[in-house]
């Protein structure tokens, strides 16, 4: 499979690309299916390009969505890898803007992680700004103390 070409390249907003708006929809499908022929040829492939050049004591690798990936990071750096599930309830979901699209909110893209693997922290992101923040307090202490 070949890369397919930059937003800038079709003319898209990659802005947009990044939020819950009907517009990234529209392309979602076919960002998905190329990530899975990635993947499919070099399950590696997105998580060495997370890390290349990263000489940081702590990296924060958002939104790996699959077992595999967690699998990589394990493998490459055993226990210094530090899983953190964030959850938000439906409804919470559903006010900012998240509308169930079958075939791919039940796509592995979406909950690859939902089964199989033991989170080291889960924080919850219902809106609760004082809560998260206790909750990410916690995490960095916890990061601070391991370096």
């Amino acid at each position: 499979p070949t890369e397919p070409p930059s937003p800038q390249e079709h003319g898209l907003d990659f802005q947009r690309l990044l939020d819950a708006s009907t517009y990234k929809e529209m392309f979602r499908q076919d960002m998905i299916r190329w990530g899975e022929e990635k993947r499919h040829a070099d399950p590696g492939f997105f998580c060495r390009a997370a890390v290349k050049g990263a000489l940081q004591p702590v990296w924060v690798v958002s939104d790996t969505r699959r077992l595999s990936d967690v699998e990589w990071f394990r493998d490459a750096y055993g226990d210094a890898v530090q899983t953190v599930r964030v959850v938000a309830t439906e409804e919470t979901r559903k006010r900012r803007n998240w509308v169930f699209v079958t075939g791919v909110d039940d796509a592995e893209s979406e909950c690859g992680l939902d089964q199989g693997v033991a989170f080291d922290w889960v924080i919850t992101n219902d809106g609760d700004k004082v809560a998260l923040g206790e909750q990410l307090e916690m995490l960095v202490q916890s990061l601070h103390r391991s370096l």
